[in-house]
């Protein structure tokens, strides 16, 4: 394509073709600190094209291939290529990855154990796993962790973080301004502005962390904490793998251990601080 990049994240050496080059611009700025190796071959491709040769220039709508495509998806407005090369990224990964088992989950690492918090979109685990951060925490991602099928371990995929709405204003107040992309407003997820994470996240991105934890956040609402079961955990992280089928017998397996090795809450909290103190509370109790 006119103008590519290529970018590891974790495990996963991304090839990113577009038909603009303001895309490709975005994620050479966020995507600085990682490596581009040029001769490592690709395990996943992403392309930002134009359906027809007169949309480069004529209201540019960006449309997301690559090995992997939802035919039905629809096409994002130039301004938000970012957006669309983002989401490319993360559709490559949960349609074709299958050498770990994929949890739709952030996580973040202390003293080589790993914190893994699962929910649906909105319940806050993004934004605890970037504050988290920003503190004591290796930040392994916001958007999905990987579990190895043989040994049980996590490993990281530390894109830049997607801070969505509220969220935003609660991360940019800590950090330094270079560190955030720009701000994409109205997007059909709202506003949407990328995190790049710590330096030291990104250099230890290949280093595993054994999981300690498993947290389902709930942002709003009272203050609580809830012990889970084995038989529920299970289902949800079903619901949460991407890859859980795909892998057969090694995911069932992979799941299993994950589970029953992990303690499990549900959290719900009215605000990011007093999450923050129910992951620092049951982190110090479960590693008693």
């Amino acid at each position: 394509m006119r103008h590519s990049i290529r970018i590891a994240v974790g495990p996963v050496q991304f090839r990113i073709g577009s038909d603009w080059a303001a895309p490709i611009a975005a994620l050479e700025r966020l995507y600085a600190g990682y490596p581009q190796d040029d001769a490592r071959p690709a395990e996943a491709t992403v392309r930002l094209f134009a359906a027809r040769p007169w949309r480069r220039w004529v209201r540019p709508s960006v449309h997301i291939g690559g090995d992997f495509v939802v035919p039905d998806a629809l096409p994002l407005p130039l301004s938000m290529g970012l957006l669309a090369a983002e989401m490319g990224m993360n559709l490559q990964v949960a349609l074709g990855w299958r050498r770990h088992m994929l949890l739709h989950a952030s996580a973040v690492a202390r003293d080589g154990r790993a914190l893994i918090m699962s929910g649906e979109s909105g319940s806050g685990k993004s934004t605890l796993a970037a504050l988290l951060g920003e503190d004591e925490w290796r930040l392994m991602g916001d958007e999905f962790t990987l579990i190895d099928p043989v040994g049980g371990d996590a490993f990281a995929f530390p894109r830049a973080v997607s801070l969505k709405n509220e969220a935003i204003a609660a991360v940019a107040g800590r950090v330094d301004a270079a560190r955030l992309g720009p701000l994409m407003a109205g997007t059909p997820k709202g506003d949407i502005r990328h995190l790049i994470p710590r330096a030291d996240a990104i250099a230890a991105m290949h280093e595993p962390a054994r999981p300690a934890l498993l947290l389902f956040p709930r942002f709003g609402g009272g203050t609580a904490i809830e012990p889970m079961g084995e038989g529920e955990v299970f289902v949800r992280l079903t619901e949460a793998s991407t890859n859980y089928v795909a892998l057969g017998e090694a995911g069932f397996a992979a799941l299993t251990r994950l589970v029953r090795e992990t303690p499990a809450f549900g959290i719900s909290y009215p605000d990011s601080a007093t999450g923050i103190a129910l992951v620092e509370q049951l982190w110090a109790e479960t590693l008693k």
